[in-house]
Order: C-alpha cells, then sequence, then structure tokens
C-alpha cells in the first residue's frame, strides 16, 4: 500500500522549500507514487519579478533563471525523497508551463514504491500518437513506454530520439539553446496536432517535457481535466 502521508509529507516539504528559495510558494502542489515513479504536479508559482519579465516576452530568461535555481533545489529534495521512501532516486526531470502557471517533477526509482493504477487507456494506441507527433519534430523515438501515475497523470518515456544535427549542437555546447526550442516546438505540436482528447476521453490540461541528452531519452507527461 502506498503511505499517502510520506506523499503528502514530500508535497509540503517542496512548497516550503519553493517559498523559502524564491520569497513565494505554489498555490498547490500534489505529489503522487506510482511503480518506480514520484510525481510532483504544482500550480500557481509565479514570482512577481518572474511574472514581469514573462509580460515583456523574456520568456527564456525567465526559462534558465528557473532552471538554475530549480536544478540546484532538485539534489536537495532527492535525498528527502531517499530517506522518505527507503529508495535511490536514479534520475530527475522538471518541466514549467508559464501559461498555465503549471509545473512539474518527475523522480525516477530504483525500486517500486508504489502500486500499479488499472486503467482502460490504450497503451498502444497512445504511443503510436506519441510517436507520430514525434516524427514530426524529430523522429520516431527506437522507444517509447508508458506508466500511468493518477488517473489524471501519463509519464510517456521516449528512447532515441535526438537526431544527428541536435546531437551535434549538443556536442557544440548548444544545450541549454536546444533544449528551449524543443520545449517549445514539441509543446506547440502536441498540443495542435495531436488526438489525446480521443485516447484519453476528456481534455488534456497541461503536457510537459523534459530531456537527458546524455542518454538520449526524454520524459513527457500529460496532465488530465479530472
Amino acid at each position: 500500500m502506498i503511505d499517502l502521508k510520506k506523499e503528502e509529507y514530500i508535497s509540503s516539504y517542496i512548497s516550503k522549500l519553493l517559498r523559502k528559495k524564491f520569497g513565494r510558494g505554489p498555490r498547490s502542489c500534489h505529489t503522487t507514487v506510482s511503480q518506480n515513479y514520484l510525481v510532483t504536479y504544482i500550480g500557481g508559482f509565479l514570482s512577481p519579478m518572474e511574472d514581469i519579465l514573462l509580460q515583456r516576452g523574456q520568456n527564456k530568461y525567465v526559462d534558465h533563471a528557473r532552471n538554475v535555481i530549480i536544478n540546484h533545489l532538485l539534489d536537495e529534495i532527492k535525498g528527502v525523497i531517499q530517506i522518505t521512501f527507503d529508495v535511490e532516486v536514479e534520475e530527475y526531470y522538471h518541466d514549467w508551463n508559464f501559461p498555465n502557471n503549471s509545473g512539474i517533477f518527475i523522480f525516477v526509482l530504483d525500486t517500486e514504491a508504489g502500486q500499479k493504477i488499472k486503467t482502460d487507456i490504450d497503451f498502444q494506441r497512445l504511443e503510436l500518437e506519441v510517436g507520430r507527433i514525434s516524427l514530426l519534430v524529430e523522429k520516431v523515438p527506437d522507444e517509447i513506454n508508458t506508466c500511468q501515475i493518477s488517473p489524471a497523470i501519463f509519464l510517456i518515456e521516449r528512447r532515441g530520439i535526438l537526431v544527428q544535427i541536435e546531437k551535434a549542437l549538443i556536442d557544440k555546447g548548444f544545450e541549454n539553446e536546444l533544449k528551449f526550442t524543443k520545449d517549445e516546438l514539441e509543446k506547440s505540436y502536441f498540443h495542435r496536432y495531436g488526438r489525446f482528447e480521443d485516447i484519453f476521453h476528456t481534455q488534456v490540461k497541461d503536457i510537459f517535457i523534459d530531456w537527458n541528452f546524455k542518454e538520449d531519452k526524454s520524459y513527457m507527461a500529460f496532465i488530465l481535466h479530472s
């Protein structure tokens, strides 16, 4: 059984940590554990300074500044998760949707800490659609894996996603520029051309994407309307 108190503790810890570092905490912070994933979905987290910069079109600056701080905090959060759930965190990912004022943390655990969710969603159809949209932007991933975290959260792992020009840009030191560009481009294509409402039988509220360029893989999170 999943210990809900542990999930609530992680949510509270992350919320307080963000408030301490940014001067303002999120409006909502909800953590869910399923199989070997811990996912925290965050809403209403935008500092006054970030809000002003976004209004002036400085999205890239806000994205870079927040990434620097969040990447530092994730090491601390990783340690708390490992102690709380008695697991090792193998990887972590994060992404933010400034228009929706929302964000996500994804922690990949070395062992299962939560139960598998029973679902009637057609994973094969979902993965085919993810592959189809991925091809419009870059290439069909070599491997696609799906995990349902909760009734409203689905994780998609894509392996072998980078094309040669992207690998060359990474080798030349343009990783941050590539990530910012891919984030905007992929999200726009998945929102605009994806047929996910038919697959999920409801509207998609948020789509998050982050990459591990070194390992040539990516995690996507679909957040559905309840």
